[in-house]
Parts: C-alpha cells; structure tokens; sequence
C-alpha cells in the first residue's frame, strides 16, 4: 500500500469517526429539539464552511445545472434519506441503525442494473442476497409483532441509493461544485418550508419522543441546544472535506472500503456514550452486511465499474 493511499484511509476513518460522533450528539440531544431545526442548523454551517473553503481554494463554481429536475429530485430523495436515518437513530442503537444504513450499496448495484443498464455478475448477485440475509439478522424480525419503524435505516440506504445513482446520471456535465451548490441552496429551501409547516409546534401533540422529535417548535430549547447544533454542523463539515479530499487525492478503490469504519465507530461509541451492547446476532448480522459490501466493492474495482467507488456512502 502506498503512502499516498494510506493518508487517503486516514482521511476516510477519521471523516467516519467524525460522522458518528455527529450522529451521537443528535441521539443525545434529540429530546430538546427538533428533527429539522438540527437539520437546518447544521446545513447551514456546514453551507458557509463550505463557502468559505471553495473561496479561499478559489474554487469556479457553475451556478447553472443542466438537470434541474434530476438535481431538484436527487436532493429531496438525500432530504428524505436522511431525515429518516436521524428518526431512527431516537430508538435503535448507533450500531444497528448504521449497519442497516450500510445497505446503500446493494441497493446501488440494483439501481446500477435497472437504471443505469449496467452488467451485474452473478457473483455480486449473491453478495447482494447475502447482504440482505445479513440485513435480516440485524433486524430479527418477528412477522407476529414486528416494529415497522425498524426499516427507516433501510428505507435511508434505498433512497440515498438512488439518490447516488441520479448523481451518477448529472456528474456527467455538472461538477461536483454546482451538484455542491444546489445540495445545499435545495435543502435549506426544504427546511425553511418544514419550518413554516411544522415551526410553531402545532402539531406537538403525542407523548411519544420519536414523534415529539419530528414536530417539536423550533427553538424551544435553544439556549441549551444552540452549541450542540453549531458542533454538529462543525464536525459534518470536517467529515466531508475529509471525504473530499479522500476521494478527490487518492485510490477510491482502496479508501471507499474504509467507510465501513463507521459501523465499527458506532459500536465503541455506542458502548461507552449509550450502554449499547451489540447482541451475538447483531454481530453476525453486521460482519455478514461488511462483507458483502467489501466484496461488492472489490468487484466493481476488477470490473472498472464506479457506482459506488466515485461517491461516499456518507455525506
């Protein structure tokens, strides 16, 4: 391995740590707040770090897209993404909650068949069914009472999945910086209206914390709040130029696979922050969802295929 490569894996563990300590603060904090006064918060931060670091780098930026509706309907499938894996984290343990995240890329080389009209081998075919048969160990199901809301994390990769795979479809005459641009400029639109719609607090009505997080009144705790969301649009933003400068510098093919660290991140701080312990099962599970995404990885790089190699799987 060269030397090279090895920062480009220092970049991409140190963005994963960084994204999981974010997701812990927004499980700690997430009975004060609520879900889209965080996810306003830290885009805008994250948005002008952002700003600041392409004028200083002296970055051109194309304000014009040459997909305005791919571009419009890949940030809102990201919104949604994501919105639900922050939901999900107020009731499932860090671990649990990523691994089932870290089903994005079965469901990229899926999208990558039936969109994208690209070859799949058989070999991935069966990474992928053993993906979800890992999938459905994390999950252990009980079909006679089983809790529905446990398939946000999946339902997160499904729709980043896609998300990635539209931006497969844009990257093609629009630059990361304008696909940048609009990510943001978009999501922020998409919060302001979730603040006109569910900002006062209206529709607070249920007891159940889950929900409260959901329609909680914007700042109704911020003088307490303020400082955790102002953190977690610090470490978003160092986590993606970590990812940037990982993907941009270096072997893709060998740094992407050292996003997995996320899950491995999630389990110690889940442990020491939270009580987590992870049960047998769950392991299994996990190693099983690792393994089929290594070798879904691994395979695209032999076959020069780059669905999932040129785009992290965390943003």
């Amino acid at each position: 391995m060269s030397t090279n490569n090895t920062i480009g894996i220092i970049y991409i563990i140190v963005a994963m740590a960084t994204f999981s300590v974010h997701d812990s603060i927004l499980k700690f904090i997430f009975q004060k707040v609520s879900l889209y006064e965080i996810y306003f918060g830290r885009t805008f931060i994250a948005a002008t770090i952002s700003a600041v670091f392409l004028l200083i780098y002296k970055k051109k930026i194309t304000f014009i897209t040459h997909y305005p509706i791919l571009s419009l309907i890949r940030v809102i499938l990201h919104f949604l993404a994501f919105s639900m894996f922050f939901i999900s984290l107020t009731y499932l343990s860090l671990a649990v909650a990523t691994a089932l995240y870290f089903s994005t890329p079965f469901f990229m080389s899926i999208f990558a068949r039936t969109l994208l009209n690209e070859i799949i081998g058989y070999r991935r075919w069966l990474a992928i069914f053993f993906g979800f048969i890992g999938i459905y160990i994390i999950l252990n199901p009980d079909l006679s009472d089983f809790d529905f809301k446990n398939l946000l994390p999946l339902l997160c990769a499904l729709f980043y999945a896609l998300s990635m795979t539209i931006t497969k479809i844009t990257s093609d005459k629009d630059d990361t910086y304008t696909q940048l641009f609009y990510f943001y400029v978009i999501t922020i639109v998409l919060c302001l209206i979730m603040y006109l719609v569910l900002g006062s607090g209206q529709f607070d009505k249920f007891d159940d914390q889950t929900i409260k997080f959901i329609f909680r009144k914007w700042f109704s705790n911020f003088d307490y709040t303020f400082q955790y969301i102002i953190l977690m649009g610090i470490l978003a933003s160092i986590a993606f130029t970590c990812v940037f400068r990982a993907y941009s510098n270096y072997s893709t093919s060998i740094t992407s696979i050292f996003e997995y660290s996320l899950i491995i991140w999630s389990v110690i701080i889940g442990y020491f922050l939270f009580d987590d312990i992870p049960t047998i099962r769950t392991i299994i599970g996990v190693i099983i969802v690792m393994s089929a995404g290594v070798y879904i990885f691994l395979r695209e790089q032999k076959k020069a295929q780059e669905v999932n190699l040129d785009t992290p799987l965390r943003r």
